[in-house]
């Protein structure tokens, strides 16, 4: 079968400027963006020599001391790309160009009262302004989208994600002691994806628990999305497997009237070296019958750092006019945040207790 799941590249040339030079911008921004070809034209970062490093192994051409010196040299028609944590972003929000385009690390703030003011700045300053949640543009999730969108699964009335994982908090020290670890940093990219397929649930149900032996303030997390009566959408995260990759998981699987899909996102799994990604779906053997087949389909590009290409080119073709949709628009996402802020609502509050029957 022949499917269409690599995100188109941007017409026009736009020139990009990076806020921040973590983790994540060497290990993903960077070397998406040098496959697609774009040009980073620029740097910062408030320890000034993370971005030398950066700007000296990426071959970028300038490094700046500040926000507002990038701001102050970039050209008229650049990307800005924020990769700090949600405490800065309005501040370097409100120093970038009325009019800009950029592309803000998720989550979309601490919160949601974080993140409605962060929507209302880029809406008083007309930014064009998108939240990199890269998921949406992986590989697998396009593929299954494909399936999905043109009816050959038929309806879809089953969306689970499983992560069953060992994951080494310590190589993201400026989260780990985050108050709003899993589902926030982690569960959100599930929960923003589900919502690009299904819009936003009528209600919530969560529980996220922390490890005994673990000063987290969670790393486990039991999320129920309420879409109607026929259909069933969980996410179960599990951080904590420390007994081998014999029955370690990690996949989302769509289930419809006429055929499934199941992939596995092999990046959580073997952190951070992770294993192949493997996509398959199940149709009928014959039309009309009960028995199916599952089939493999080779798949170019993961998650990481692939998606990161997509993230960025849908921004830079919306800004251009060649999409007409942006699809992580700080208005949707806004979505995003009121189902995490729910969640966690959810998980405080508890069940209902049998003492109260």
């Amino acid at each position: 079968m022949n499917i269409p799941y690599k995100p188109l590249l941007p017409e026009t040339q736009q020139p990009i400027i990076i806020i921040g030079a973590s983790g994540i911008v060497k290990d993903a921004h960077l070397p998406a963006y040098e496959m697609a070809g774009f040009t980073v034209f620029g740097i910062t970062n408030r320890t000034i020599s993370k971005a030398h490093d950066l700007a000296k192994q990426f071959k970028i051409e300038h490094v700046f001391e500040n926000v507002a010196e990038a701001v102050k040299n970039a050209p008229k028609n650049a990307v800005y790309d924020i990769t700090v944590l949600p405490d800065q972003y309005i501040e370097i929000l409100e120093q970038l160009p009325n009019g800009a385009a950029v592309l803000i690390q998720k989550p979309m703030g601490n919160d949601l009262a974080q993140a409605r003011e962060i929507v209302a700045v880029c809406e008083r300053k007309n930014l064009v302004a998108a939240i990199n949640f890269q998921l949406r543009f992986a590989s697998f999730v396009s593929a299954a989208r494909y399936l999905i969108n043109e009816g050959i699964i038929g309806e879809l009335y089953d969306l689970e994600f499983k992560v069953t994982v060992n994951t080494p908090w310590e190589l993201f020290p400026l989260i780990k002691e985050h108050p709003r670890l899993e589902i926030l940093f982690h569960s959100v990219h599930y929960i923003d994806c589900i919502r690009s397929f299904l819009g936003n649930p009528k209600s919530v149900m969560a529980k996220t628990a922390k490890h005994p032996l673990k000063k987290l303030s969670s790393s486990r997390s039991t999320i129920i999305l309420d879409y109607g009566e026929n259909m069933h959408v969980v996410i179960n995260t599990n951080h904590d497997h420390h007994f081998g990759p014999k029955h370690e998981e990690s996949y989302i699987k769509w289930e419809g009237t006429k055929g499934a899909v199941k992939a596995k996102m092999g990046l959580l799994m073997n952190y951070p070296d992770g294993l192949p990604d493997v996509f398959e779906y199940a149709l009928p053997v014959k039309e009309g019958e009960n028995e199916y087949e599952w089939k493999e389909l080779k798949l170019e590009g993961s998650w990481f750092p692939e998606a990161f290409i997509g993230a960025m080119s849908n921004l830079m073709r919306y800004k251009e006019g060649s999409d007409k949709i942006l699809s992580a628009s700080v208005q949707d996402v806004l979505g995003t945040m009121k189902v995490v802020e729910a969640c966690y609502k959810s998980s405080n509050g508890g069940g209902i207790s049998l003492e109260e029957l």
